[in-house]
């Protein structure tokens, strides 16, 4: 594969995947939009890989209390805050595994990648994160993430299967619905990222392990090392201006890119 091509799709991953802007559907429009060929199930592995690298190392101190306190969550036990997080990244992350697993066995995942569902999920979903970002209270934050608000939470998140909806859009966006502080609702909704790329990129990489050669190494080692580093830069980006601004530029963006998408799909 052309490395312009490896570049392109591993900077639109590494920016998109954490951007509430939906990473799956600009990856499924850009065959469709700029005439090249789908970019294969490797290298969306690959620039997976990348973008879990990234936001493992941003909240690297997160990441570490939740390993270390993961045999304790294991056993049931949430008596330190390592072990605390770990079982509610796991209650968090069963939703999409389940709801992954059922649009794998029926097929509809590729029933799903067509303009005109991205340009209305892009439209729509972008109008309910406004609206949740607008009219949600700001009284709670990362230390009063519950059980109770993981498993919504983990539903949210589920939802972003649709393409076009955005993991990082829906799952900020339900936490704004429960009361989380801008900032602390984007952290939680990292944070439930990691183990959600890890598992589908477990599942992905499966299916590409036995087609792997010495040229498509190659290629999935570009990609992935590119969004690695878009998607640090997006995300320390996104984190520092959400400290001054809303999620209003995004959902600008969403609602213009949904408008075109579906004058293109029914013109």
């Amino acid at each position: 594969m052309p490395i312009f091509h490896i570049l392109l799709v591993a900077v639109i991953q590494g920016i998109t995947e954490f951007l509430p802007v939906s990473s799956s559907g600009h990856l499924i429009l850009l065959p469709n939009l700029v005439g090249l060929d789908d970019q294969g199930l490797a290298i969306d592995v690959a620039a997976h890989v990348g973008t879990l690298g990234a936001v493992m190392l941003y909240f690297w101190s997160d990441v570490r209390l939740a390993i270390l306190g993961l045999p304790r969550a294991l056993t049931g036990k949430r008596d330190t805050p390592g072990s605390k997080l770990a079982f509610l990244l796991i209650i968090a992350t069963i939703p999409v595994i389940v709801a992954g697993f059922f649009l794998k066995i029926t097929g509809l995942n590729d029933a799903m990648r067509s303009v005109a569902l991205i340009g209305w999920t892009m439209l729509g979903f972008g109008l309910v994160l406004w609206w949740a970002d607008q009219k949600g209270t700001s009284t709670k934050s990362e230390a009063d993430w519950s059980t109770k608000d993981a498993w919504l939470l983990g539903v949210w998140q589920a939802v972003a299967l649709i393409p076009g909806t955005s993991r990082s859009g829906i799952t900020i966006t339900g936490a704004r619905f429960l009361g989380y502080k801008r900032s602390d609702a984007a952290k939680i909704a990292m944070l439930m990222s990691i183990p959600t790329i890890f598992a589908s990129g477990t599942l992905l990489g499966l299916d590409v392990a036995a087609q792997a050669d010495v040229a498509m190494l190659r290629d999935m080692a570009l990609a992935a090392v590119f969004s690695f580093f878009a998607a640090l830069l997006a995300l320390a980006l996104m984190m520092r201006l959400l400290k001054s601004v809303s999620f209003t530029p995004y959902v600008i963006y969403r609602v213009i890119l949904g408008a075109v998408l579906l004058l293109i799909a029914y013109s």
